[in-house]
């Protein structure tokens, strides 16, 4: 598997540092305060126009990880709204009140994404148990990526299970993308173990800060250590 490289996008202005620095996708949110919801369907239209990039887009509703049957029509709505202007894919997860994946509720709105392939986010770091997560989860329908950091703390604090998962099990190692505090020393260990996704927030803007655009700098540089680290370990 080609190592893959996910930027997040909160509007078109993040498009161009993106492309130039050799990103292979964004994930569009809106409001990361609130750790990323459902972006405007004119934020997706306009990304659209400013770059080829595939668009995977977040459906969430609130700044937890449960939802709601008002919410769930919501998001169904707004699902196919996203993917009329542009969508490529979709981000999304629920729990439910046991901190358990709530399979009901995704798999509804999974039912609404017309076969466009989607990412489970980071709601199975919040569960309590994360081998009964992984077990549900890699067998969810149209699921190719589930971005965790091992540990609701951020990777920092996960890497040892992401790594053990990953080395374990060529399923999940092929579905996980590591994320969510990723810092530069994390990925030799990650690509050794067999992880080849990987996603970056605010490590790809200028300072840190949801404030400032993209930078193709800041980009470029994770893309040649994701590479080097991926080639080394093959």
């Amino acid at each position: 598997m080609q190592p893959l490289l996910e930027v997040i996008a909160l509007g078109p202005g993040d498009a161009a540092g993106a492309v130039e620095g050799g990103a292979d996708r964004l994930e569009v949110v809106a409001d990361m305060r609130a750790d990323g919801l459902t972006p405007a369907v004119q934020t997706v239209r306009d990304l659209k126009r400013e770059c080829d990039l595939p668009l995977r887009v977040m459906l969430r509703a609130n700044d937890g990880f449960a939802t709601s049957g008002s919410e769930l029509s919501r998001l169904m709505g707004a699902a196919h709204q996203l993917y009329a202007v542009g969508a490529d894919g979709f981000v999304l997860g629920f729990l439910n009140p046991a901190v358990e994946i709530d399979v009901d509720a995704v798999l509804t709105l999974v039912e609404e994404l017309s076969d466009a392939p989607w990412t489970f986010h980071r709601a199975i770091d919040q569960t309590l148990d994360h081998d009964a997560a992984w077990d549900v989860v890699v067998d969810l329908p149209g699921i190719d990526t589930v971005l965790t950091a091992g540990s609701a703390r951020g990777v920092s604090d996960g890497l040892d299970d992401l790594c053990r998962r990953a080395a374990d099990d060529s399923k999940v190692a092929a579905l996980m993308m590591a994320g969510g505090g990723l810092a530069p020393d994390h990925v030799p260990w990650l690509a050794r173990a067999g992880v080849r996704k990987f996603h970056v927030g605010s490590a790809a803007r200028p300072g840190r800060s949801w404030k400032a655009y993209v930078d193709a700098a800041l980009v470029r540089s994770w893309r040649m250590l994701i590479d080097d680290a991926v080639a080394s370990a093959l």
